[in-house]
């Protein structure tokens, strides 16, 4: 429901919306490299008359993972070949700040791959967090500074990627009921 919000939330208010696919650790390939990008959940969404690609990255307490700063030491000619296809495919300066989360780029990516690989209209990566705390949305608020956008708990952005397809970010904030389940 969380994530349902954030979908429908600005950029797609008062559209009517139908879950047409959903698929838990959905692993999308990316070039310089054996692993995958594995994305929580991965949906296709139709809203109004879009189908929207939707990476979900769901986090309770654990952290997005290295920063890009640690996962560029020492890099390999395939991390650097990987770096360069996410910058080239989100848009962004090659290598971003260093204190970027490298996780938040590569479930970014993935959510616009699959977005042209099933030719939908638009793309969405959201972490949908459980923290109470709200952990590490201070990672993601600087990840969509890239895009000179400071996001909110509960918000959805839109940015501009140079596919020319709409992509949206978003934290949704998980109902922490949940978390004694």
């Amino acid at each position: 429901r969380e994530v349902e919000r954030r979908v429908g939330s600005p950029g797609f208010q008062g559209e009517a919306q139908e879950l047409l696919l959903a698929i838990p650790e959905h692993k999308v390939r990316l070039p310089g490299g054996r692993s995958e990008s594995q994305n929580d959940v991965f949906a296709l969404v139709r809203i109004g008359d879009m189908t929207v690609s939707v990476a979900v990255e769901g986090k309770v307490n654990e952290p997005f993972g290295p920063t890009v700063g640690q996962w560029l030491t020492d890099a390999s000619p395939g991390k650097r070949e990987r770096m360069a296809f996410l910058c080239g495919t989100l848009g962004i300066s090659n290598p971003p700040p260093a204190d970027i989360h490298y996780q938040l780029l590569h479930r970014t990516a993935s959510a616009i791959i699959e977005a042209e690989r099933f030719k939908t209209d638009a793309a969405a990566m959201i972490v949908h967090s459980f923290s109470p705390e709200r952990i590490w949305f201070d990672a993601f608020d600087r990840f969509t500074g890239l895009y000179g956008h400071s996001i909110k708990p509960g918000q959805l952005v839109e940015v501009s990627p140079p596919t020319g397809m709409p992509l949206f970010l978003g934290w949704a904030c998980g109902d922490p009921r949940f978390l004694g389940a």
